[in-house]
């Protein structure tokens, strides 16, 4: 299968700042690809440069066979980007911002107003076509930002942060129309989170943390990478009952959030024999497959939503060497 995306040795700075740090990758034609990492590890300003709206700074980056550099409006025609605040016109119908698109990349009128019709459909607003956009809750909002960005056959769809701020039931809802897109048009969908069960949507996941990729594969490959299943207890010495752990299992646990945390082959025939034997009294213990949280705990030392500086201060400082289009 083709690679629709290619990244190498990507490098973009801000002043003395690296907010991206030799990054390579590939995503393939069709493939729904997760950039997974906290606010300010590199995600915005990543996805920034394959769009072409960022130039990097060393290292180079195609979509769809077209230089980000070289071969800009190439790019741009073969892309539909949804960034992660809203950029429709608040003073227009739905119709009217979907329209005002199709005259920007110069779709003829016959298919423009068949395809508007056709994705607001799709989206769930033809009812809502004539409606001001003022009165749209934020999902509706973004049901038509992914309408636009649709508009003009892309054979990328870039989202960052696709449901930022959403309701749990309006992201699924959300979901459940990229799922469709990509099965009815083929459509390569790449897109920035740092919501765990919004990862779980991808084919693939890149890990990002400080600007640079620390793991990529499948989400159920980089569970079982973290080495089992995830038990946790509490006692009333924890530190001593890791010790106790290190010592009898010859496992190494951690300290977190008051809890004794380690992971095991089939814990389901390893737990009831542990709870019986272990020396100390145990207050509370769990047992649970491992998670997109744990992956990034093993992999960085910390959780997700641990705060960092975050990427709209890095682009602000940077605007001195921004890219003038």
């Amino acid at each position: 299968m083709a690679s629709i995306i290619e990244v190498s040795g990507l490098v973009r700075t801000f002043g003395k700042i690296e907010a991206v740090s030799d990054v390579s990758f590939a995503v393939e034609q069709g493939e729904v690809f997760g950039f997974l990492g906290p606010n300010g590890a590199g995600k915005t300003t990543t996805i920034n440069v394959l769009c072409t709206l960022l130039r990097p700074t060393s290292g180079s980056a195609s979509v769809n066979g077209y230089d980000v550099l070289r071969q800009r409006s190439d790019v741009r025609r073969s892309i539909g980007l949804v960034f992660q605040q809203t950029t429709i016109d608040d003073y227009l119908s739905a119709e009217q911002n979907l329209r005002f698109h199709g005259y920007a990349y110069g779709i003829p009128k016959a298919v423009r107003e068949q395809r508007i019709q056709d994705l607001l459909q799709m989206v769930e607003l033809w009812d809502r076509r004539k409606g001001n956009v003022r009165a749209f809750s934020g999902g509706m909002k973004r049901r038509l930002e992914i309408a636009r960005g649709l508009l003009h056959h892309p054979r990328v769809l870039f989202l960052d942060e696709p449901t930022l701020g959403l309701d749990p039931q309006t992201r699924r809802h959300i979901w459940d129309y990229l799922r469709d897109l990509r099965q009815r048009e083929g459509l390569t969908i790449f897109l920035t989170t740092h919501y765990m069960d919004e990862a779980e949507n991808c084919d693939r996941i890149a890990v990002i943390d400080r600007g640079r990729i620390v793991a990529q594969d499948t989400p159920d490959a980089l569970k079982d990478a973290v080495g089992g299943d995830l038990v946790t207890f509490a006692a009333d010495d924890n530190a001593g009952a890791a010790e106790e752990v290190r010592e009898r299992y010859h496992i190494e646990p951690t300290l977190q959030n008051g809890q004794v945390r380690f992971h095991v082959k089939s814990g389901e025939t390893f737990l009831p024999e542990f709870v019986r034997t272990f020396p100390q009294r145990l207050n509370s213990v769990g047992l649970r497959r491992p998670t997109l949280d744990d992956v990034f705990l093993s992999l960085t030392g910390r959780e997700i939503r641990d705060s960092e500086l975050d990427e709209k201060e890095l682009l602000l400082q940077g605007m001195a060497g921004r890219w003038r289009r």
